[in-house]
């Protein structure tokens, strides 16, 4: 790898995070970093220049990148096709540009011998694949910040900006899964910028996605050249609940629900297709299923709402937003489902504004009745000191996870009223954590226990959540609370660094990031 090669920065510890809960609620609670002393800094001249050693866990990386990759996306059914995409300079009038490439084009890191591992620079050393880009996604004029394939087979890439522009490009794969072809279809602009883009998981409506604007504005499209070549990408709803930026949003696992949330503290979430309309489950606006904003002030979250999930099941939503609170809300089952382990002994903490459906004391009828629980506020958690930057969802297990900007990840068992099973205040070594995702295909002892994560330390970890057995790794790098692997590669510690995201499709087995250092990098589990 070139001088490009990134390399890591260490990261200053923040041992001023104050106890959010009593000990007595949590079941495990693990203190990872332990404070560093302050050494007093020589001035010896001798210590002045000294060389940086480099270090790079990767397989492969990308860096025609000429700034920060803001986002970064997978194909659902070829999960070696990635995009990326970013800016094209640090100017204020750079445009955005993103990239695909082709992961497959990495091999394995082979088992090294000994000389490499005390000379990386060795004769014949093994040295990551560096990845050449299959297409170029150009015609933003200001950073590509939102990427996202179309569900349910990935026919469509779209690419949102800051500019306010969603492009779109159809992709064509051959059977033999490579040699992939994109194709311009077309263009909207309804907003000045686009905050997030998120598809559709229905079958029943393919190749739809929503996004989510500076104004507050939610907008839902579906992609059909077919159906009228002059108009490929055709809008099917447009929401203006929101008084301020809608900063994320969520589908429900069948489609049929879209949960947004706004720096102006509102949780929405919409009946897109009707089928909650038909069923008389919509609120008074006759666009939601649900509605909760800063006029319940048991809702209400002061600073603004920033991530947003939805369980497996349906039947629950995740919020975090500014100082760690997080509020799990009740939603109606639109799609026959069995009832999820992550809902059945969540008790509901607070009841709902008015003209919202408590839970009924009788589980049963909780189980027939589509509306029990909707609107309720089942749990007000404010266990990390920090915004909450990211919510996922176990899809095996009943467990939340939360990322936050304090550097810790807290676990939350949906099974026993959302007690904390478990908070890494050091997880990502006081930098803010920006992703955390449960692996969705892990099988055997560890389905549903596998959680990844990245920071702007610019690492990426993964952990075991079952208990806090650690790895000799583990151990080495101060960290004990179920940590089995780590990646460096990225700069962290500051501006130009960190890890601003990643996927890892559903096996886990290959983690690709989007850095703050302009690189992409290719991880192997």
């Amino acid at each position: 790898m070139s001088s490009s090669k990134p390399y890591q920065q260490p990261a200053d510890d923040d041992d001023s995070e104050p106890e959010m809960i009593a000990e007595d609620d949590v079941q495990e609670v693990v203190d990872d970093m332990d404070g560093d002393e302050d050494v007093p800094m020589d001035s010896d001249d001798e210590e002045q220049g000294e060389e940086l050693v480099l270090e790079n866990d990767g397989i492969a990386y990308f860096d025609q990148h000429k700034d920060s990759v803001f986002a970064i996306a997978q194909h659902p059914v070829y999960p070696h096709l990635i995009a990326t995409g970013g800016s094209e300079g640090d100017a204020d009038d750079a445009p955005g540009k993103g990239y695909v490439i082709d992961i497959s084009a990495a091999s394995s890191k082979p088992v090294l011998p000994p000389s490499y591992n005390s000379d990386p620079s060795s004769a014949g050393a093994w040295q990551p694949t560096e990845l050449q880009p299959l297409f170029a996604i150009d015609g933003h004029t200001d950073s590509i910040n939102a990427l996202t394939f179309t569900l349910p087979r990935g026919d469509f890439l779209v690419s949102g900006g800051m500019d306010g522009r969603l492009r779109v490009y159809a992709v064509g794969v051959p059977s033999t899964g490579t040699g992939a072809q994109f194709k311009y279809v077309g263009e909207s602009q309804e907003t000045e910028e686009v905050n997030w883009v998120s598809p559709c998981p229905s079958a029943a409506h393919p190749n739809t996605i929503a996004l989510g604007a500076s104004d507050g504005s939610v907008w839902v499209f579906t992609i059909d050249p077919a159906a009228d070549p002059s108009n490929p990408i055709q809008i099917v709803q447009s929401y203006f609940l929101h008084t301020e930026s809608c900063t994320a949003g969520a589908w429900s696992s069948d489609g049929l629900l879209l949960a947004t949330v706004s720096e102006d503290s509102s949780l929405h979430v919409f009946d897109v297709f009707g089928e909650a309309a038909a069923k008389n489950l919509v609120t008074d606006n006759g666009q939601t299923v649900v509605s909760l904003a800063d006029a319940d002030q048991r809702f209400f979250v002061e600073g603004g709402l920033y991530s947003v999930a939805i369980s497996p099941s349906g039947g629950l939503v995740a919020v975090g937003g500014a100082q760690g609170a997080i509020r799990v809300v009740g939603l109606p089952r639109l799609s026959a489902q069995p009832a999820s382990r992550t809902t059945q002994r969540a008790v509901p903490v607070q009841r709902g504004p008015a003209g919202r459906r408590a839970a009924p004391s009788n589980s049963s009828n909780a189980q027939s009745d589509p509306s029990a629980g909707a609107g309720v506020v089942l749990a007000a958690l404010n266990v990390q000191s920090d915004g909450i930057e990211s919510l996922s969802f176990s899809p095996q297990q009943p467990l939340l996870a939360a990322g936050s900007v304090d550097g810790s990840i807290a676990i939350f068992d949906a099974a026993r009223s959302f007690q904390v099973r478990k908070h890494i205040r050091g997880a990502h070594e006081g930098e803010s954590v920006v992703k955390v995702d449960f692996v969705r295909a892990a099988t055997g002892a560890t389905a549903g226990w596998l959680l990844t994560s990245c920071g702007l330390d610019g690492v990426v970890r993964r952990w075991d959540m079952r208990g806090a057995t650690a790895t000799q790794e583990a151990v080495a790098a101060g960290l004990t609370a179920g940590l089995i692997k780590e990646w460096k590669g990225h700069r962290g510690g500051g501006e130009g660094g960190g890890v601003l995201g990643f996927v890892q499709g559903a096996d886990g087995e290959r983690v690709v990031t989007a850095g703050d250092d302009s690189v992409v990098l290719v991880f192997e589990a």
